[in-house]
């Protein structure tokens, strides 16, 4: 029997003929030729036996889940930012429960999508230049400023990032 399942499966995989036997008398019986019917699977094993994610499965085919949603909406008293928590590194997720918002100072934060190294790096330049400058001026960073240092990071290195960033504050 445990051959025969292994011949089954091998058959199955590669859609051809399916192996019988009659287990009621334990002799093999003529083989049939059979189309494969796949069997009936839950929406989880589903997704697994075609190796798509609950996130991927709606996608179409030749469109590409993009990762993490980060957003920010602008109000008349400030600013909301948010973003998801999961890091991934293709279907794997790596980490539920991350932080994509960091402060760069006290009143500005940034949402952060992309490569992890690179946004983290970004960030801590970013941070620190701001750092430098409310010492230097004796005054806090304008939002204004941190947008278009990262974007000016961005910019110039953007053959050698991954990074995706929002500021607000």
């Amino acid at each position: 029997a445990i051959q025969c399942t292994t011949k089954i499966i091998k058959l199955i995989r590669s859609e051809q003929i399916i192996t019988t036997t009659n287990n009621q008398y334990n002799n093999p019986t003529m083989y049939a030729q059979q189309q494969y019917q796949p069997p009936m699977m839950s929406s989880a094993d589903s997704d697994a036996y075609t190796g798509k994610s609950a996130e991927t499965r709606h996608l179409k085919p030749g469109e590409l889940s993009t990762g993490t949603t980060i957003m920010a909406v602008q109000f008349d008293k400030g600013v909301v930012l948010a973003a998801d928590s999961r890091v991934s590194t293709g279907a794997y997720v790596a980490n539920r429960a991350s932080d994509k918002i960091a402060q760069l100072h006290d009143h500005i934060w940034c949402c952060r999508s992309g490569s992890a190294a690179d946004t983290q790096a970004l960030t801590d330049y970013v941070r620190h230049f701001l750092a430098q400058l409310a010492v230097e001026t004796g005054r806090l960073p304008e939002v204004k400023v941190a947008a278009h240092l990262m974007r000016k990071l961005c910019y110039e290195n953007k053959d050698n990032l991954m990074a995706g960033v929002i500021i607000g504050g």
